[in-house]
């Protein structure tokens, strides 16, 4: 088990209405030094088709869109003990300080991709921040259950929120 830094700084802007947040960057991401790097992460796919844009591939294409729809991203955990990606090897949690972006930017919800973000959330950051946030599916693939039709008809809930901008 090794300690690992997150390392990625969150996507936002002074426009940004929702707040997504993972738990922690697999691999992948952390090699990638961006969130949802797996090829096989659903997140941008479900993304774009709530949004209406194109998947996008780069790094500067997906904060675009993020910025173009009003949606800031990060993850619940600053640092922990993990074993490779597995959100379920995750131990001795540091959260991040969420009110980097929460006392900047006018958040109206914040949702959590997948339900290890959302534990974190509700143990380390509910009371700092003072919002409660929406458990939304996991978009990992090791979420193999969910199929993207699914994925994409639950998150439709941020949608709301995006209309109302």
């Amino acid at each position: 088990m090794e300690r690992i830094n997150h390392n990625i700084e969150p996507v936002y802007d002074n426009e940004s209405k929702i707040l997504i947040l993972g738990s922690f960057p697999s691999v992948k991401s952390r090699e990638m030094q961006f969130f949802y790097g797996h090829p096989q992460n659903r997140f941008w796919r479900v993304i774009a088709a709530l949004t209406g844009y194109s998947v996008p591939h780069t790094i500067e294409d997906k904060k675009k869109m993020l910025h173009e729809n009003h949606i800031a991203l990060w993850d619940t955990i600053a640092s922990c003990e993990i074993e490779g990606s597995s959100d379920s090897s995750i131990k001795d949690v540091v959260p991040n300080n969420l009110n980097k972006i929460l006392e900047t930017v006018p958040i109206r919800a914040v949702y959590c991709n997948g339900t290890k973000s959302y534990e974190l959330y509700h143990k380390y950051c509910e009371k700092q921040t003072g919002m409660t946030a929406t458990k939304l599916p996991s978009t990992s693939p090791a979420n193999a259950a969910c199929s993207l039709d699914r994925l994409i008809e639950e998150w439709k809930v941020i949608t709301e929120w995006l209309r109302a901008v």
